[in-house]
């Protein structure tokens, strides 16, 4: 029911005047009736009256909206007054009544999008960051969309086939999900599209040729996905390798994708002899031709084909020769290579070759592979053969997964980005690395150093991060990580950091990387401090600007790395583990148009909701099922704590972290010897997978 007060003034001057002239008029034994209003006034009346209810349907719209997703709160407070357009709304813009812009990044959000389908004036939306959830379908319905920010969510699913109903789309991201399927044809209906983010899913298939339809597309990310086949050639130019890396399954013309093989159409010697060798004219069907002598073909038909495969042949013989020749000349000049560098490999790891100088051929030939055990040792050569599979680049470098002629399998780290240091120095912090053993600590194996190359060979560790493991995967069918290896995972990587800063404190060395994702998983589960030593290899400005981790508060100021940081890099560690949170990001994030709210960070934010006394609303939600662990949990929330205050003086140390750990629980690692025997007891999340330890 509409009002007259909500109406403009013509439309109340109408019904004014109406019932004006109904009192004007008394009764006189007939019905009296109005003049019909003016035609235009009556479609002006209609106008307002569409434009008043679709605005009150996008207010309802938003209403549904924070009633499925605000679990927290953070929208009740300010969404207030019944119009969100006319309300001050967070995050809500409005043009002509109508709701065009809905902005709420990092608000933790959780629940489907089922609810704005209403909203069909909407052009820019920026849902980043939540863990918002179910299909994408529901979207569709808003066909004025512009700018979509979905990424880092829980959305699940195919991306819908209809997506090219929103014609009007120009930047789409939807990164760190778990969709599945392909990239559907409709997408490439999308002719304005500038920008496509779709990294860190499921998604698979062959990737087809974007470039010929999305002529406008300037940017385009497409890996850490299970994406098959040969990628587009015009892609791998437009948009650079980088944007299709980590998926398993494509072939292309350059490293780290295998070289396509095309034997399944390329023509064989036969079907080559039979596209030059004219046929008998007398074989085709229904020619009517017969042979013109009794004893078959005639001399000169004969002679014909003789003659015609005997050229055919002896030009496949030259090139088959020329071809062999080349490669075996090629293969000498590789080994003479080899001997006079004793470096083959960058071929083998990125692709990048460069030529030397004498006096670094004179260097590499003094160079070699140099291990800190007996046991298990090869050669330079073998690793240089080995396939590579880049797992990752981090902030010194690339990672690589390489698998040895016998079949061993060891991670390669490559430290072409590192600070350039004497060979002498570097040995030097080698063997500091090297001779640290410990059950928690990633084990260096080897290492090998050129001015241009240096290469850390570590065990492999085939269970991932302690990162992939809480955020990865967050969406339907996940299994969760339950609060007993939460805290063997804690205990593990505080056993392995506090070892570090024991054996090295009067030198008060740190370990200067310490984040979820250099927390590494062995065969059985066990968590294995990865990175130790690199921050070494820079000076300590550049450690601070360059390296990951989590960063204390004093380091902007300082600009070192200490212990007291790690403290601080781990409590981090531990607010992650409680609340199934990322911490925030330090760099801005990506620029989006229309703007956005900055990320929150997640010390401050547990601090402020512990101050406001809402310490439940802390934990993740993953953790809330588990009975009797409350008082773990808060326990657990206090050691964090105590290593994020401010002051460095007043943090505890990694010994002293260790043992109040272990008086929260101390009882057999669910992910220890018992493993065979309690798969069913411990988290599924993780996987026995390889044959390594730390």
């Amino acid at each position: 029911m509409i009002r007259s007060s909500m109406l403009p003034h013509h439309g109340t001057s109408l019904i004014s005047s109406i019932s004006d002239e109904k009192e004007a008029k008394p009764f006189s034994g007939r019905t009296l009736m109005a003049p019909p209003p003016p035609l235009s006034l009556v479609l002006l009346f209609l106008l307002l009256l569409a434009i008043v209810s679709s605005a009150n349907n996008d207010t309802d719209s938003l209403l549904d909206f924070m009633r499925q997703t605000d679990a927290h709160g953070s929208l009740r407070l300010n969404w207030t007054g019944g119009n969100a357009c006319s309300g001050g709304w967070e995050g809500v813009g409005c043009r002509g009544g109508r709701v065009t812009t809905l902005s709420l990044p990092s608000l933790d959000l959780r629940g489907p999008v089922d609810s704005l389908r209403s909203l069909d004036q909407l052009r820019h939306l920026d849902l980043h960051n939540n863990r918002l959830n179910g299909s994408l379908a529901p979207l569709l319905a808003c066909a004025n969309l512009k700018l979509v920010y979905l990424s880092s969510n829980e959305f699940s699913g195919e991306i819908p086939g209809d997506v090219s109903l929103l014609t009007r789309l120009l930047r789409i991201d939807l990164a760190n999900n778990n969709l599945r399927g392909g990239i559907p044809s409709g997408l490439l209906n999308l002719t304005r599209l500038i920008t496509l983010r779709l990294q860190n899913n499921v998604l698979g298939g062959p990737i087809p040729d974007l470039s010929t339809t999305l002529v406008h597309l300037k940017e385009l990310n497409l890996s850490n996905n299970e994406f098959y086949g040969e990628l587009p050639e015009a892609l791998e130019i437009r948009f650079g390798l980088a944007s299709f890396s980590g998926n398993a399954g494509l072939c292309g013309r350059a490293p780290p994708f295998p070289h396509c093989s095309f034997s399944n159409t390329a023509p064989s010697p036969t079907t080559s002899q039979q596209s030059v060798v004219p046929s008998n004219p007398s074989s085709v069907p229904g020619s009517g031709a017969k042979p013109k002598s009794r004893g078959g073909l005639s001399t000169g038909t004969i002679v014909g084909i003789v003659v015609g495969d005997a050229v055919v042949l002896l030009l496949l013989v030259v090139l088959l020769l020329a071809y062999y020749c080349g490669r075996y000349h090629s293969k000498r000049e590789n080994r003479k290579i080899k001997a006079e560098k004793g470096l083959r490999s960058v071929e083998s790891f990125n692709g990048e070759g460069y030529d030397r100088s004498p006096s670094e051929v004179a260097e590499s030939e003094r160079s070699k592979l140099v291990f800190f055990e007996r046991r298990k040792r090869f050669e330079l050569e073998d690793l240089l053969r080995a396939s590579a599979e880049m797992l990752g680049k981090g902030s010194l470098g690339t990672v690589y997964k390489a698998i040895l002629e016998d079949g061993s399998v060891v991670a390669v780290k490559r430290l072409k980005e590192a600070q350039p240091s004497g060979r002498k120095e570097f040995e030097q912090y080698m063997d500091m690395i090297g001779r640290m053993r410990h059950p928690n600590i990633v084990r260096l194996k080897a290492y090998y150093y050129a001015k241009e190359e240096k290469l850390l060979i570590y065990d492999y560790l085939p269970n991932g991060t302690l990162y992939s493991l809480l955020h990865g995967n967050r969406g339907p069918g996940r299994t969760p990580l339950d609060w007993t290896t939460r805290i063997s995972l804690a205990l593990g990587a505080a056993r392995g950091l506090g070892r570090i800063h024991e054996e090295y404190g009067a030198a008060g060395i740190p370990h200067g990387n310490v984040k979820s994702s250099n927390i590494l998983l062995d065969k059985n589960g066990i968590a294995c401090v990865s990175d130790f030593g690199l921050a070494l290899l820079l000076n300590p400005v550049q450690a601070t600007a360059r390296l990951g981790g989590y960063k204390a508060p004093e380091q902007s100021e300082s600009k070192r790395l200490s212990q007291k940081s790690d403290v601080y890099a781990f409590g981090v560690l531990l607010l992650e583990l409680l609340t199934g949170r990322a911490p925030a990001q330090k760099t801005p994030p990506p620029q989006q148009e229309g703007g956005g709210m900055a990320v929150v960070d997640l010390p401050k934010w547990v601090q402020s909701i512990v101050r406001e006394e809402w310490t439940a609303e802390v934990f993740d939600a993953e953790l809330l099922r588990y009975k009797n662990i409350e008082e773990e949990l808060v326990a657990m929330l206090q050691i964090a704590l105590a290593c994020v205050v401010s002051q460095p003086e007043a943090r505890p140390t990694m010994a002293e972290v260790v043992k109040m750990i272990e008086d929260i629980r101390v009882e057999q690692s669910p992910l220890g010897e018992e493993w065979d025997d309690s798969r069913n007891s411990i988290s599924p999340s993780v996987a026995d997978e390889g044959l390594t330890s730390c």
